[in-house]
């Protein structure tokens, strides 16, 4: 099973970027936690990231051919992003929206996801772990469906 994970703008400066918000993993870091759960888990990753909406949606679509789900940090993108949502509305696959920051607790701009309403569900708050348990509700949601 190949489940995608997307990382979208500005997520390669994690680590040294706004550290007190985003924490100080870098993305390579969060990247290898994931490897790892995913040989745990016997999945396997396709990881990309992009700081352009438009490769992350080419992205999307070539991939919808061999993941089975998706895991999806938006970032910046989760509170702009109408085409990014039609994406996931439209590949129709089980998709879990991440985010290392709890945005209810931030500004009101961050308050509104266009991508939650389209995916199983959103892990928020929690760091680096919000990848991982997003990563294991994603997988849970999909392992009874392996053949």
């Amino acid at each position: 099973m190949t489940i995608a994970v997307v990382h979208g703008p500005n997520l390669r400066l994690l680590g040294r970027r706004e550290p007190h918000v985003y924490g100080t993993d870098t993305l390579a870091q969060i990247n290898a936690a994931l490897e790892s759960l995913a040989r745990e888990l016997g999945v396997e990753l396709e990881i990309f990231q992009s700081n352009h909406e438009g490769e992350i949606l080419d992205f999307l679509e070539e991939v919808s051919g061999r993941a089975r789900g998706i895991l999806i940090n938006p970032a910046g993108l989760t509170h702009t992003s109408v085409t990014l949502r039609d994406a996931v509305l439209g590949l129709g696959l089980p998709t879990v929206e991440v985010h290392l920051s709890n945005p209810a607790a931030r500004e009101t701009f961050r308050h509104r996801s266009f991508v939650a309403p389209v995916a199983l569900g959103t892990v928020a708050g929690f760091g680096k772990n919000s990848y991982l348990l997003g990563l294991r509700a994603l997988f849970a949601h999909l392992e009874p469906s392996v053949e």
